[in-house]
């Protein structure tokens, strides 16, 4: 960033007052513009035992599978933005359940947070940024193609969970979390 957005003048890099970090700072009318990760929305869409995944249309990782997830939008819940993904990508509409994972990707950024979702029916159809869509059973997801570490890392969870009976009712499970090294690049 090297101008103001509010006022258009010329940026300085600096620790502001109160504050422990460099900051985009205006001299001219005094905003600070902060820069904070941002915020990837998605789902785990569920039909019976089958899990919806997108072939991706768009780079990064252009024609590898995914999860259906995206930026979190202004204005919208992590909960609503997963639902709008999932539709966008996926054209599914789904029922958000709760938070089950969290993985912090400091090197990109960006913290990725997917939901349990169900989808009443398996209609589903490929959004512009996803050149397919597919219920895939365990034994048939393509783990070579997946795209991120963090959708890789989900599923894995995801799977274990569900075989260990975790997701029967009553019983309660905890949001899964860890953080993605730069190693763990696909």
């Amino acid at each position: 960033m090297k101008y103001c957005p509010n006022c258009a003048a010329v940026l300085t890099i600096k620790i502001p007052a109160d504050d422990s970090r460099k900051r985009h700072v205006c001299e001219a009318c005094g905003s600070i513009h902060y820069q904070n990760p941002r915020n990837v929305v998605g789902s785990i869409p569920v039909y019976g035992q089958q899990v919806l995944l997108c072939r991706r249309a768009i780079e990064p990782r252009h024609g590898y599978w995914t999860l259906p997830a995206g930026f979190m939008e202004l204005g919208e819940s992590t909960s609503h933005g997963a639902a709008r993904e999932t539709l966008e990508e996926a054209g599914a509409e789904v029922k958000i359940g709760p938070l089950y994972s969290l993985l912090n990707v400091p090197h990109a950024e960006q913290v990725h947070l997917f939901y349990l979702a169900t989808m009443n029916t398996p209609e589903f159809s490929a959004g512009e940024e996803s050149l397919e869509v597919a219920l895939f059973n365990e034994a048939d997801i393509p783990w070579n193609e997946l795209a991120f570490p963090t959708v890789k890392q989900t599923l894995e969870w995801f799977f274990a969970d569900r075989a260990a009976g975790n997701f029967e009712t009553g019983k309660e499970f905890h949001v899964r979390s860890r953080d993605i090294l730069p190693s763990e690049r696909i």
